[in-house]
């Protein structure tokens, strides 16, 4: 018999007409998952401190606060929670320098722009949607301003 908070189970069961199998079973439902919600408390508030940490170093803090708890379950209960670790990605170099190749001075930055349609610019980016990137190429006349179209197309606004 378990004594909790000055009551044997038993006397407490037997007040309250209730089984003592029924009790236990009752127990062992709910008392996990009290302990999963204090420890889950303890996991968020680290994790919200420490964005960088993953479950190994939540489990050295906790072990660090006293807590005892099995690395697994920190980490079921952080990916539970969405709290897995934001990485830091390194960062990667796109353009090459230090080419062999020659290199043309940029003529559209002295060029003198009086009308349209003497110079057009360009750029691609992506858009992220929900699941997929989409690349988006732009032509633009430099003197408007405004999207170059294609003969046939109707006008971007």
């Amino acid at each position: 018999m378990m004594q909790r908070e000055g009551f044997l189970s038993g006397h407490a069961c037997e007040i309250a007409r209730v089984s003592l199998a029924s009790f236990y079973r009752h127990y062992a439902e709910h008392e996990p998952r009290q302990a999963d919600v204090e420890l889950r408390d303890l996991i968020q508030r680290i994790a919200l401190e420490n964005r960088f940490y993953g479950y190994r170093r939540v489990t050295a803090e906790l072990a660090h606060q006293g807590v005892v708890v099995n690395h697994k379950r920190v980490s079921r209960l952080m990916r539970a929670d969405n709290l897995l670790a934001v990485r830091k990605r390194r960062f990667v170099f796109t353009t090459d320098s230090r080419h062999t190749c020659a290199i043309y001075s940029n003529l559209a930055g002295r060029m003198p722009l009086n009308g349209i349609n003497q110079l057009w610019v360009a750029d691609i980016t992506y858009v992220r949607l929900r699941e997929t990137f989409v690349y988006l190429a732009i032509v633009m006349d430099a003197y408007s301003r405004r999207v170059v179209e294609k003969p046939g197309q109707p006008e971007l606004r």
